[in-house]
C-alpha cells in the first residue's frame, strides 16, 4: 500500500499507527503456523481511532485484524491489511458491581491481573487458559476461551453480560440480554444494528433452517464448542419460542474471532473464590487406553480440574531447568497422568470428596499409582501442565508438534472411542500424537509431529487435519473447542455444520459487515490452510556461520525458531518471574523474547546480505535487552534471547564497527587494571568536574556515579587469615569486579571461608562477561580458554571453585560450553563451578555448617537474588545460607531485573528504562523496608542500580554473613 495514503490516516490517529518494516515483521505471526506481513500496525487510543480504521479500511477495500496479546494458536491474529492492537490503551477496569458480581472492562486487561485486582473483593473470573498470566479478556472473547475451570465455572461465552462495540460502518452498538418486546423493537430501527436484528430474526425464525442447525451442529452436551458462529446459541429463548430465557446477542459475538465487529468494552459475570481447602489426585497409567477408561467414572466427583498429560509432555519437562522441579510428584515412567483437583470449604469434607474419588480409581484398578498433592504443590503440577504448549518447541530440528487437530471436543461418553480411532489414524501416517490438557471437557489437545519446511509434511498437514475432521463429525464433535477456526479450522466449517448453516454463517457475516473488512479469511470465505506458512516450503536452508556454538539447537536459526509465539514473554511485572524487563518497562512487543526471536529468525531468512545480521531493525530489537537471561528458564522453549544477542552483536559490529564506549566498557577490567595503580587519583577524578566530562564523552549517564577503582593484594590478605590445614579445599575466583570494584567482598569471603574452616586457595581472572555483554566474542573466548585451562588441575582434584559475582562465576556454566572448543573440559568446569551460596548451601545439607558459629542476634534481612543466579542457579540457596544465624528473618523480595543489567543502565540512553524497571518493583519493596532492615544482594550491578535508585546501601550475602560471625 502507498506510504503516502498510510501516513495520512497515521497523521490522523490520535493513538500510534506505524508501518516501518520492523513493525509489520513483529506482527507478521501470532503462536500459529502461519505468517502473513501486515501493511500497518494501529494502536488505536480510543473510540474515535477505531472508526477512523474502519473508514480507512472500507475506502481503501482492507482488512483490519483485532489482535490483544497474540497468543492465537489457529491464525487469528495475522493477515495482510492492518493489525488493530488494543493491548497498549484499550487496558482498564472500568468498574465493579459487587452486589451483582460483575465487572465491565476493555478489551485489553489480561486475565489474571483482572483476577489479582478482584480477589480483595472475594470474586474473579472463572475461564482460565494456559495463557491465562498474558492473555487478555478481549481475545478470551474472540475465541470463547475455556481452560482447566470449564468443568466447574463455564467458558467464556457463559460469562459475557454485555458487549460495547463498535459496527463496521462506525455506529456504536451495545449488545445485552433483551426480552422478545425489545428483541422486536430493535428489529424497526434503521440503523445497522436494526438490521442485524431483523436479518437475524428472519434467518433464524425459520423452522427449517433451525432443525439444520439442531441436526448438523457440534452435540450441545459439548459445552466447549467454538465451530463456526454460535447461532446455535440463540434459538433457545422467548424470541423464538423455546423457553422463557431472554435473548442475547453477545454470545453470538463471543467466538466470532472480530469479524463481527470491534468490541470496546465487556461486562462479564464473576464467581466466589474457589473454596480455599484444596487437593489434587494424579493418577498414573501405563497406557493412554486406561487412562482414558477412567476420565468418565472420575468426573461422577464434583471435581474442580480433570487435566490429562501424556508421556511425550512429561519427557519434555525433563529437559526444562524450570519445570524440572515440577515433576517431584512423577512416580516411575508413566504413558499418561491425570490430574484431578477437589476443593472444599473444610479439611473434613475435602478428606471425604478424596476418599470418595480414590474409591472409584481403587475400584478401577487401572492406576498403578495416586499421588495426592496439597497446597504450593498443586500449583506446581498446575504449572507443569500449563508449560505443556511451550515446552513443545523444545523439539531440536524442524520437526515439531504442529497446532492443527489440537481443539477437538467430543461428549464425554465418546472420548475413549474418538481417542482411540484418532490413535489409529495417526498410526496410519506414521505418526506418534501429543495428547494433554482438558479430558475433563472431553477435549484433548492432539498434534501430529510435522516439518513444514518440506512440502510432503505440508501435504500431510492438511490430510491429516481432513481425516480427523470427519472423525470428529462422525462424532458430532466439535472441531474448535476453545483455541478458535482462525486459518487452520475455518475451512472445514462446511464439513462440521452442513454446507446450508455454512451459507446461514455467511449471510450472518454480511448482516454485520457488508463489506468483509472484519478479520476477512476467518470463520467464512476462509484463506487456505496449508498456505501463508511461517517457513518457505522446500527452501533452502540458508548457511549461516556464528562464532559462538549453537550446535545444541542445530544452528542458530533454529535456536530462534524454538519460539513458537506462546507469548509467555508478554506477561508484566504484575506475573510472577523476571521475563522480560524491558517489555515490563515499555509493553511493546519489539521487547519482548517472542519479538526479538521473530525478528531474528525473520531476518536470518529473508536477508539478501552477505552478512545476514546487518540490519537497523536486529539492532532495534536488540537494544533494549537487558541479557538477563530470564527467557533461558522461563520461556517454556528455552529460547535464550542473551546469547543470541551476543552472537548479534559481534556479527553487527564485525561489519559495523566497534563504538569506543563499546571499546571501553569491553575492555573495562583492563581499564581499571591500570587504573588501580593510581586509584586514588583516578577516584578523586570521578568525583571532579572532569568526571561528568568523562561522562559526556563516553556516552554515560550524567546521573551516574563512576564506581571507584581498588587497588589490593588478595594474596597477602589470604596468608594472614588462620588456615585450617584439613579443611575441606576450595578455590576462591577473584574476579574482574572483586578484584578492582568490590575489594571489601572479595576481603569477606576469604574471612568467612577460612573462619568456617576451609582451605582457600586464590585464582584471579577476568571472566569474558564484559566482553560477552558488548559482543567482543573473540577475547571471551580467549579468556574462556585460559581459564578453563587453568582451572583444570583443581577441577581434575574434585577442588570446587567459588564465585563471588554470580554473572562472572555463572559464565562458565553458561556461555563458556559455546566458546571453548573442549567440550568435555567444559563441562567438567562448569559441574566444579558454584556461586559461593550454592556451595555453602551444600555444606549445610550435608551437616558440615551449622548456626553455632553464628549470632543470636535478631536481624531482618530483604534479599534481592541475581538474574542470572535465578535463571542458571536458583535463589532459595542464598536464602538458605542467610537463614543460618538462626534469629535473622530473611524475606526474598519479588524483584524480578534490578534494571542495571552492567553496563546497560549506565547508557545514557539506556538510563531512564534502567531505572523504570528499578522501579517497577524492586526500589519501592526496599524503600517500604525500615532503616534497621538488611538489604542484601549478590549482583554488583544491583547494589549500585539500589544505592542510586534508593539511597540504600545494599550488601553481598557473603558480608552479611561474616558480619554474623562470633568465632
Amino acid at each position: 500500500m502507498d506510504k503516502i495514503i498510510l501516513k495520512k490516516i497515521a497523521d490522523a490517529f490520535e493513538g500510534d499507527f506505524q508501518y516501518d518494516a520492523l513493525i509489520r515483521t513483529l506482527y507478521a505471526t501470532d503462536a500459529s503456523v502461519y505468517r502473513k506481513l501486515p501493511k500497518a500496525v494501529a494502536f488505536p487510543k480510543n473510540d474515535n481511532d477505531l472508526k477512523k480504521l474502519l473508514q480507512f479500511a472500507k475506502d481503501n477495500k482492507i482488512g483490519l485484524i483485532p489482535r490483544t496479546a497474540g497468543t492465537s494458536l489457529a491464525g487469528q491474529c495475522v493477515g495482510d491489511g492492518i493489525v488493530v492492537d488494543t493491548s497498549r490503551y484499550f487496558n482498564q477496569i472500568l468498574s465493579v458491581d459487587e452486589k451483582k458480581k460483575q465487572v465491565t472492562l476493555q478489551p485489553g486487561v489480561v486475565r489474571d491481573e483482572l483476577n489479582l485486582y478482584l480477589k480483595p473483593m472475594g470474586l474473579f473470573f472463572g475461564p482460565n487458559t494456559s495463557t491465562s498470566n498474558r492473555c487478555m479478556i478481549g481475545g478470551m472473547v474472540g475465541n470463547n476461551s475455556s481452560g482447566t475451570t470449564s468443568i466447574q465455572y463455564g467458558v467464556t461465552r457463559d460469562k459475557v453480560v454485555k458487549l460495547k462495540t463498535i459496527l463496521s460502518d462506525g455506529s456504536e452498538a451495545v449488545f445485552k440480554e433483551l426480552d422478545k418486546e425489545e428483541f422486536l423493537l430493535k428489529t424497526q430501527e434503521n440503523t445497522l444494528e436494526g438490521a442485524i436484528y431483523s436479518n437475524l430474526y428472519g434467518e433464524l425464525s425459520n423452522e427449517d433452517t433451525q432443525k439444520e442447525i439442531k441436526r448438523e451442529f457440534p452435540n450441545p452436551k459439548i459445552h466447549r464448542r467454538s465451530t463456526g458462529y454460535a447461532v446455535d446459541e440463540l434459538l433457545d429463548n422467548q424470541v423464538f419460542g423455546h423457553g422463557n430465557s431472554k435473548i442475547n446477542l453477545a454470545k453470538l459475538l463471543v467466538g466470532s474471532e472480530g469479524t463481527l465487529a470491534f468490541t470496546t468494552e465487556i461486562t462479564v459475570q464473576l464467581d466466589d473464590l474457589p473454596p480455599t481447602f484444596a487437593a489434587m489426585v494424579c493418577t498414573h497409567y501405563k497406557s493412554l487406553e486406561a487412562c482414558l477408561s477412567d476420565v468418565v467414572p472420575v468426573m461422577n466427583h464434583s471435581l474442580h480440574l480433570c487435566e490429562m498429560m501424556d508421556k511425550v509432555i512429561l519427557d519434555c519437562t525433563k529437559n526444562n531447568r524450570q519445570q524440572l522441579a515440577n515433576r517431584f510428584f512423577v512416580e516411575g515412567d508413566p504413558e499418561a497422568i491425570l490430574m484431578l483437583e477437589l476443593r472444599a470449604h473444610n479439611k473434613e469434607a475435602l478428606d471425604k470428596q478424596i476418599a470418595e474419588l480414590q474409591e472409584t480409581i481403587t475400584a478401577s484398578g487401572l492406576s498403578y499409582a495416586q499421588p495426592v498433592l496439597y497446597g504450593v504443590d498443586i500449583q506446581k503440577a498446575i504449572e507443569l501442565r500449563k508449560a505443556g504448549l511451550g515446552l513443545l518447541g523444545n523439539m531440536v530440528g524442524d520437526k515439531k508438534a504442529v497446532a492443527c487437530i489440537e481443539d477437538t471436543a467430543v461428549a464425554l461418553e465418546d472420548l475413549k472411542a474418538f481417542i482411540l480411532e484418532f490413535s489409529q489414524i495417526m498410526a496410519n501416517y506414521d505418526q506418534r500424537a501429543v495428547y494433554y490438557a482438558h479430558a475433563g471437557a472431553g477435549e484433548l489437545h492432539l498434534r501430529p509431529i510435522l516439518d513444514l519446511k518440506q512440502s510432503k509434511d505440508v501435504k500431510l498437514f492438511r490430510q491429516i487435519t481432513t481425516d480427523v475432521a470427519h472423525l470428529t463429525k462422525k462424532y458430532n464433535g466439535s472441531f474448535s473447542g476453545e483455541h478458535g477456526d482462525g486459518i487452520v479450522r475455518a475451512e472445514f466449517i462446511p464439513l462440521m455444520i452442513g454446507q446450508k448453516n455454512y451459507e446461514l454463517l455467511r449471510r450472518v457475516k454480511s448482516f454485520f459487515d457488508p463489506n468483509g473488512i472484519l478479520n476477512p479469511g476467518k470463520i467464512v470465505d476462509a484463506y487456505p490452510m496449508d498456505q501463508s506458512l511461517r517457513y518457505q516450503v522446500d527452501r533452502k536452508e540458508p548457511t549461516i556461520e556464528t562464532f559462538m556454538d549453537f550446535s545444541d539447537s542445530q544452528g542458530i536459526l533454529r535456536a530462534a525458531e524454538k519460539c513458537n509465539g506462546s507469548g509467555d514473554c508478554r506477561k508484566t511485572e504484575k506475573m510472577k518471574g523476571a521475563m522480560c524487563p524491558s517489555f515490563h518497562a515499555t509493553k511493546q512487543e519489539k521487547d519482548t523474547t517472542r519479538g526479538r526471536a521473530n525478528v531474528l529468525r525473520e531476518f536470518l531468512t529473508q536477508s539478501q546480505k552477505p552478512n545476514k545480521f546487518d540490519h537497523k531493525e536486529l539492532k532495534a530489537v536488540f537494544d533494549l535487552c537487558l541479557s538477563c537471561k530470564a527467557c533461558s528458564s522461563e520461556c517454556p522453549s528455552n529460547v535464550d534471547i542473551a546469547t543470541l544477542k551476543s552472537e548479534f552483536q559481534f556479527q553487527y559490529q564485525e561489519t559495523n564497527g566497534y563504538t569506543l564506549r563499546s571499546k571501553l566498557f569491553a575492555h573495562n577490567t583492563k581499564i581499571n587494571a591500570v587504573n588501580s595503580k593510581v586509584s586514588g587519583i583516578v577516584n578523586a577524578v570521578y568525583k571532579s568536574p572532569l568526571g561528568t566530562f568523562i561522562k559526556s564523552v563516553t556516552g554515560v549517564a550524567q546521573e551516574r556515579q563512576l564506581p571507584p577503582v581498588y587497588r589490593f593484594n588478595f594474596d597477602a590478605f589470604l596468608t594472614k587469615q588462620t588456615q585450617n590445614p584439613n579443611g575441606k579445599k576450595v578455590v576462591l575466583f577473584i574476579d574482574e569486579f572483586t578484584k578492582y570494584l568490590d575489594v571489601n567482598v572479595g576481603k569477606d569471603a576469604i574471612v568467612l571461608l577460612t573462619k568456617l574452616g576451609y582451605q582457600v586457595q586464590l585464582f584471579y581472572g577476568d571472566s569474558g562477561r564484559t566482553y560477552l555483554s558488548k559482543g567482543f566474542l573473540k577475547q571471551a573466548k580467549n579468556l574462556a580458554e585460559k581459564n578453563t585451562k587453568i582451572l583444570m588441575p583443581m577441577v581434575a582434584n574434585n577442588i570446587p571453585i567459588l564465585g563471588i559475582e554470580p554473572s562472572s562465576i555463572l559464565s562458565f556454566r553458561d556461555e563458556y560450553k559455546r566458546l571453548v572448543e573442549d567440550k568435555d573440559e567444559v563441562v567438567k568446569l562448569s559441574n566444579s563451578s558454584f556461586i559461593i551460596e550454592e556451595f555453602l548451601s551444600q555444606e549445610l545439607q550435608n551437616g558440615s555448617l551449622s548456626s553455632d558459629v553464628f549470632t543470636k542476634e535478631k536481624r531482618t534481612v530483604k534479599m534481592h537474588g541475581h538474574c542470572h543466579q535465578k535463571s542458571l542457579s536458583n535463589q532459595k540457596v542464598t536464602f538458605d545460607i542467610l537463614n543460618l544465624p538462626e534469629n535473622y528473618s530473611v524475606t526474598i523480595i519479588s524483584s524480578g531485573c534490578c534494571g542495571m543489567a552492567g553496563s546497560f543502565g549506565y547508557e545514557k540512553e539506556h538510563y531512564q528504562i534502567s531505572m523504570q524497571v528499578g522501579e517497577l518493583k524492586l526500589f519501592p519493596a526496599v524503600r517500604k523496608s525500615s532503616s534497621e532492615t538488611i538489604i542484601a544482594a549478590n549482583g554488583t550491578s544491583c547494589r549500585h542500580q539500589i544505592k542510586d535508585g534508593t539511597g540504600r546501601e545494599a550488601l553481598h550475602p557473603i558480608t552479611i554473613l561474616k558480619e554474623a560471625l562470633v568465632i
